[in-house]
Order: structure tokens, then C-alpha cells, then sequence
């Protein structure tokens, strides 16, 4: 068998469902599909049953300990000379696999990444937050993209992820890492001299979050994994990683001068006091305005929607100074106060 797919899933039955109606479009035939119920209590076993004799599909229920843990237990399972690692909410099209099949038979390699997008029928809220998660303005593009790529080596994401079974089985898989496992196992893949690539044309749709709290969980955390990545694989902080920071900081630091000029304003007593004050308010906000502005003009002509545009706009904050916070909480408690990884964030690793 050439493919095994992976997909670790926790309570979210219904996506995948529309996974697996993906997968039974396949142009490419020759693979089987695992699907490992990670102590789910809305299990997506009745979603599954229905498959069964479209896919050669094998499912399996075991008790909660994260998606790393469970990708390992589905490739101990595993019968394909390579494995597909994917995120239950995404969709792929139909010429997925034969987009990778192809590519892999002129460009060899032992594991290689896709990218992503949104599918037409996501919601504004789910659009917008993929604009900021890919664009080249909110340095998403940038820190996990083709470009990215092509000035440093690629390091594919567990949402989109294929590896060679040996590789695979001789590194170990994924760490108990609750967030960056698949950055982690990524670095790990280049350190032992294996070949990755970013395979252009072996796209998939990804949801992501579906609200802004959860986004900026998401993000947040991915913030405090940078920080724990770069203790177990020094050399690998790169200053495009400290953009989101950098931003952080400035967004803090600009709201601080308007704080000012509202003070002065008020309480400044002279006319030119009350001037200076409005000044010092205007001067802090045109920054993040035409930020703004630059941040709905690209997103609204990407997706061609206003509103998506103007949703693009509180997302590529979320996701900048999400990812800021956490990055500086991790800084501080790991390289100023010095704690370990699991004394630091003790509920970012499963035991």
C-alpha cells in the first residue's frame, strides 16, 4: 500500500464527515484511511460506518492524550510506505492525492508539507482568520510559507504532513509537546539529515478556528511553543519569528501615547496643552489605522469580499499579538526566571 492517512480527532464529528467525503473523491486510489478517537465524548464513530466500504477505513478509540500521541498510535497501525498526517477540519480536493503521488515520483524526498487555503463555503469569520494565518502582512506568509521556504528549509505542519514510514518509525514520531509537536518532529526530520519539501500543488482546505477566542488561544499557545522550541532546538529562533513580538509591543507602546494625549488633553489646562494632547492621540492611532487600512484592502480583494476584509482586520491582531503575549510569557518564564519546560507550562505537555 503506498498512502496511509492519519487523523488524530476530538470531539468533531461532523468535520470529520465532510473529511471523509473528501477522501472518497480521490482521483488516487491506493491508500487506507485511520482515523484514532482520541477519548472523544462526542465520538465520530456513526460518522465513520458509512465509509466503510467506500475506504479502506479502520477506526480506532483509545483514551485522551493528545494529537501527537495519537498520529503515533495510528502509524504503530499503519501499512503504507508513507504516512499522511492530516487535521480533522480539513477538506481536500479530489486531485490531492495524485497532486502529491506525482510530485513525490519527480521529486523524491522523505517528508514534505502542502499548503492551505479557504474553501468558498467557509464562513466570513473562518475566511478572515486564514487571511491572517497566510498573508504576507500579518507574517503568516511568511514564517510557514512558500517563502519561507524558499530562504530557509521547509518544515511541514501536521495539518498537511507526509513522511516515509521508516523515517517515521526511526525518529520516534511526535513528542508529548501539546503545542509545536509537529514543528518539533519537523526540526527533528532536518536534524537527522532527512530531505523536506513543500509540495505546491497538494493543497488542502483548512477551517481553522471558528471564532476569535479560540483563534487567539490558538495562536497564543503557538506563541509560548516558539519559545520551548527554540530551548530544544537552539539556533532555530529566527528573527521573523520575533515580528508578532515586535508588533506586540508597538501596539502596547502606541496605546500607552494615546493614554498620554488623553491626559494631556484633559487634564493640560492650556489651549496648546488641549492641542498637544489631541495630537499625541492622532499621531498614536494613525499607525494602527493604516495598518488597518492595508490589512482590509489585500484581504478584501483576496477574497473578494468587504466583509471578509473588515473581519480581516480584528483577526490579524488576534493572531499577531496572540501570538506576542504568549511568545513574552514564555521568554520570561523560561529565559529570565529560568524554568524548565514542564515547570513553566506544566498543561502544555500531556502526561
Amino acid at each position: 500500500m503506498k498512502y496511509s492517512i492519519i487523523v488524530p480527532v476530538f470531539n468533531r464529528p461532523d468535520e470529520v464527515g465532510e473529511l471523509l467525503q473528501s477522501l472518497a473523491e480521490q482521483t488516487f486510489r491506493d491508500f487506507e484511511v485511520i482515523i484514532v478517537e482520541d477519548g472523544s465524548k462526542t465520538p465520530c464513530k456513526d460518522v465513520c460506518e458509512p465509509y466503510a466500504g467506500i475506504l479502506d477505513l479502520h477506526y480506532y478509540y483509545k483514551e485522551n492524550s493528545g494529537p501527537g500521541q495519537s498520529r503515533n498510535y495510528g502509524a504503530d497501525r499503519a501499512r503504507g510506505e508513507w504516512l499522511i498526517v492530516l487535521d480533522s477540519d480539513v477538506v481536500l480536493p479530489a486531485g490531492y492525492l495524485a497532486a502529491a503521488d506525482r510530485e513525490l515520483g519527480s521529486h523524491p524526498c522523505d517528508a514534505w508539507g502542502g499548503p492551505d487555503a479557504a474553501h468558498p463555503s467557509f464562513t466570513p469569520v473562518q475566511k478572515a482568520i486564514s487571511y491572517s494565518m497566510t498573508s504576507f502582512f500579518t507574517t503568516g506568509g511568511i514564517r510557514g510559507g512558500a517563502a519561507r521556504a524558499a530562504l530557509d528549509k521547509f518544515y511541514p505542519r501536521s495539518f498537511n504532513m507526509g513522511i516515509r514510514r521508516e523515517v517515521y518509525t526511526r525518529l520516534g514520531g511526535f513528542s508529548k509537546m501539546r503545542f509545536g509537536e509537529d514543528i518539533d518532529f519537523s526540526y527533528r526530520i532536518v536534524e537527522a539529515g532527512c530531505q523536506t519539501r513543500l509540495l505546491p500543488t497538494a493543497w488542502v482546505w483548512h477551517k481553522r478556528r471558528t471564532d476569535f477566542r479560540k483563534f487567539f488561544r490558538q495562536v497564543y499557545n503557538s506563541g509560548i511553543a516558539r519559545i520551548n522550541l527554540s530551548k530544544r532546538h537552539p539556533g532555530t529562533l529566527k528573527p521573523v519569528h520575533l515580528l508578532p513580538t515586535v508588533f506586540t509591543v508597538g501596539v502596547i507602546c502606541l496605546a500607552l501615547l494615546f493614554v498620554c494625549g488623553l491626559l494631556i488633553s484633559s487634564f493640560g489646562g492650556t489651549a496648546a496643552n488641549k492641542q498637544l494632547g489631541q495630537t499625541v492621540c492622532q499621531l498614536s492611532l494613525l499607525p494602527l489605522l493604516a495598518y488597518g487600512l492595508i490589512i482590509f484592502a489585500d484581504s478584501a480583494l483576496r477574497n473578494r469580499s468587504l466583509h471578509v476584509g473588515l473581519l480581516s482586520i480584528p483577526a490579524a491582531f488576534v493572531q499577531l499579538m496572540g501570538y506576542g503575549l504568549g511568545f513574552i510569557e514564555a521568554w520570561w518564564k523560561r529565559c529570565v526566571q529560568g524554568k524548565d519546560e514542564f515547570q513553566a507550562f506544566e498543561k502544555t505537555f500531556y502526561k
